[in-house]
C-alpha cells in the first residue's frame, strides 16, 4: 500500500517561472508586477514571489499591508505595491519597509503624509483612478483635488507620486464596451495629473486578461495575478494551453476507504445520491474545510483509478465519496492517489472544471484551498 498524505497541494514553481516569462513576452515593453495577494492565490506567497522574481518580475503586488510585510520579513526586497488600506493602517511601517502604497482618496493621502513626516522620509504613492470599476479609486469629480494635494505634498517632500493606476471591470469579457471607455478615461486622468505636475515612474492598468489580450493597455507596467499561476482569467479569454500558460497547482488526496454497498444505499448527508446497484464507494478525505466548494456536491470531478469520476452526493466538511459504479474490477485501493485537479496534461480535471461544477470562477477554486492542506513545492 502506498503511504500518502491525507490531502496536499503540489505547487510547481517551474510553472510559475514559465508563466512569468510568457507574460513578460506578451508585454515586452512594460515592466511586470507579479500579484501575490491571498497567499499567492493559494499557492504560497513567499515561494511564488521568489520564483516570479527569478523569472524577471520587477514588482510584486499585494492587497493588504500584512501580505506585504510577510514578504519583507522573508527577506524579499525590490519594488512592491500594496493597495488595500483602511483608516489607521500601518502606513509608517510600509514607508519604512520601502513599500509603495496606493492612495484613492483625501483621507488616505492625509494619513500617509502624516506617517511620512513621522518616518522622516517620503512615501512613494500610486494615485488610483476609478475609471468605471466602482470599487477603490478616486472618481473623476474628485481627481483634481486629490492630484493637487498630492503634487503639493510632493513639492514639500513628504510624498513621491511614483504611480498612476486603475483597474478594469470587464477585461475578461473580450469586446465589452466598458474596456475602451475605461481606457480612454484613464488616459484623460493621467494626462491631467501630468499637466498638474505629477511625473510618475509607472502608469498601470492591465490585469491578467488585459496583459494577455489587450496590448494597448500595457503602459509602463502590467499586473498579472491569476495568470502567474497558470490559470486562465476566464474561458472566454482562452485555455491556459492556448495562452501559453501552465497551471502550477495540483490538488491530490489519498483514498481512505473502499467498501461495497448494496443497491439503493444512501450516500452522504441528505441522501442526495443513492446507489443504482451493488457498487463500491471510495472515501476521499478532503472537504469544504480544506477549501473544496460545497456547491460542487454531486458534480466535482476526480481522477481516480484511471477514470474521471464525480463526487457522489453532498460534500462534507472533511470528506466526500466517489461511487465507483461497480462492486469489483474498479481497480481502486485504499491509499491510491485521487487527483482532484491539476494541469490537465495527464487527463486529470482542472481548476476550471471545478469552477464550472461549483458555478464559480477558477480564481476562487485555487485561492480557497485552506491552510490545513500542506503545500509541497517542486522546482524550488
Amino acid at each position: 500500500m502506498n503511504t500518502r498524505p491525507r490531502v496536499y497541494a503540489e505547487i510547481d514553481l517551474d510553472a510559475v517561472r514559465e508563466n512569468v516569462r510568457a507574460l513578460r513576452a506578451r508585454a515586452a515593453r512594460a515592466e511586470l508586477m507579479a500579484v501575490v495577494k491571498a497567499d499567492g492565490y493559494g499557492h504560497g506567497a513567499v515561494p511564488c514571489a521568489r520564483a516570479a522574481r527569478e523569472a524577471g518580475a520587477t514588482w510584486l503586488g499585494t492587497a493588504t499591508p500584512d501580505e506585504a510585510f510577510e514578504l519583507r520579513e522573508a527577506g524579499i526586497d525590490g519594488r512592491m505595491l500594496c493597495w488595500l488600506w483602511t483608516p489607521g493602517g500601518p502606513w509608517q511601517q510600509a514607508i519604512e519597509q520601502d513599500i509603495d502604497v496606493s492612495v484613492s482618496g483625501m483621507w488616505a493621502l492625509e494619513e500617509v503624509i502624516a506617517a511620512a513626516r513621522t518616518a522622516g522620509r517620503a512615501a512613494r504613492i500610486h494615485l488610483k483612478a476609478d475609471t468605471g470599476l466602482g470599487r477603490n479609486g478616486a472618481q473623476p469629480a474628485d481627481w483634481a483635488e486629490l492630484v493637487g494635494a498630492a503634487v503639493a505634498a510632493q513639492a514639500e517632500g513628504t510624498v513621491q507620486v511614483s504611480g498612476l493606476w486603475s483597474h478594469f471591470a470587464c477585461a475578461d469579457e473580450p469586446g465589452h464596451p466598458s474596456i475602451q471607455r475605461q481606457l480612454d478615461l484613464f488616459r484623460e486622468m493621467v494626462a491631467y495629473a501630468e499637466k498638474e505636475g505629477a511625473d510618475p515612474e509607472v502608469r498601470h492598468m492591465a490585469n491578467s486578461p488585459a496583459t494577455l489580450t489587450l496590448p494597448e493597455t500595457h503602459f509602463d507596467l502590467v499586473r498579472p495575478g491569476i495568470a502567474v499561476y497558470g490559470v486562465s482569467p476566464a474561458p472566454e479569454v482562452g485555455t491556459p494551453e492556448r495562452l501559453g500558460l501552465r497551471p502550477a497547482m495540483s490538488l491530490k488526496a489519498s483514498v481512505a476507504l473502499v467498501k461495497t454497498v448494496p443497491a439503493g444505499h444512501g450516500v452522504s448527508y441528505g441522501h442526495h445520491h443513492t446507489t443504482a446497484g451493488e457498487t463500491a464507494l471510495a472515501l476521499i478525505p478532503a472537504g469544504y474545510a480544506d477549501g473544496l466548494p460545497r456547491h460542487a456536491s454531486g458534480r466535482g470531478p476526480v481522477l481516480l483509478g484511471g477514470s474521471v469520476r464525480t463526487v457522489a452526493g453532498r460534500m462534507a466538511m472533511d470528506q466526500f465519496v466517489v461511487d465507483l459504479g461497480q462492486s469489483t474490477g474498479h481497480g481502486v485501493r485504499v491509499g491510491d492517489e485521487a487527483v482532484l485537479f491539476g494541469s490537465g496534461e495527464h487527463g486529470e480535471p482542472t481548476a476550471e472544471d471545478w469552477a464550472q461544477a461549483a458555478d464559480t470562477i477558477a480564481y476562487e477554486i485555487v485561492t480557497r484551498i485552506g491552510a490545513r492542506v500542506p503545500r509541497v513545492y517542486l522546482g524550488g
